[in-house]
């Protein structure tokens, strides 16, 4: 068994039913991705579209490409009909666009709103108060060929346990508002991806149903 098809076993082992890895192969090359595709991994992430354009074509039919890095709205056209999901809609002129392209192409694109509880100003993303808004006023109904999923978002990047737990509370405490409050007739709203490489299993002890799993899985990146 290869390296990488131990870590994915190992991984696995430790998410409970019903939570899916996403297995983050940015940056590392078909070859590793397809040792991950042999341990039965099926779900790739990745934060380039010129990456996953490229890579797309390589890999077999049946895996799911969900795209989970900042996207232009400039570069949505190249991913619509590619990707599974979009994890990072992160303002509502990105989610205008990706509906528009969908409906042009024909297809329904299924994606998460992108949460912003982190410390670090460089991230996307809404905050909790603006998501709620955007369900409260219903603006999904507007939408033609999009299914909003769930949510998703990052917790501060820092060892300290309480902080990154604090984050992914307030992203699955925004999830469940959402959900049970302001729009339970939302279908398949299902989805809280939160939790990467060095504090998934905080995350999913909080409420993840989706971890977003790179370094753990292939090692450190190659640039």
């Amino acid at each position: 068994m290869s390296s990488i098809a131990a870590n994915i076993s190992r991984i696995n082992a430790t998410l409970p039913q019903g939570v899916t890895l996403t297995a983050v192969s940015k940056f590392h090359p078909v070859e590793a991705l397809m040792e991950a595709y042999g341990a039965g991994q099926r779900v790739f992430g990745e934060s380039r579209v010129q990456e996953l354009v490229q890579k797309v074509p390589a890999m077999p039919e049946d895996v799911r490409w969900h795209f989970i890095g900042h996207l232009q709205t400039n570069k949505v056209r190249r991913l619509i009909g590619l990707v599974d999901m979009i994890e990072s809609v992160d303002s509502e002129r990105l989610l205008a666009m990706i509906d528009a392209e969908s409906e042009r192409a024909g297809v329904v694109t299924r994606v998460l709103m992108q949460l912003h509880v982190a410390a670090e100003e460089t991230k996307f993303g809404f905050t909790p108060d603006e998501l709620t808004d955007y369900f409260r006023r219903r603006a999904f109904e507007s939408l033609k060929a999009t299914h909003i999923c769930g949510v998703m978002g990052m917790a501060t990047n820092t060892d300290d346990a309480a902080r990154i737990r604090t984050d992914f509370t307030l992203i699955a405490d925004t999830f469940r508002t959402i959900r049970t409050d302001i729009a339970p007739d939302l279908r398949g709203f299902d989805t809280v991806s939160m939790g990467m490489s060095h504090d998934y299993p905080i995350a999913v002890q909080c409420g993840s149903t989706m971890v977003r799993v790179g370094t753990e899985i292939f090692g450190e990146r190659e640039y």
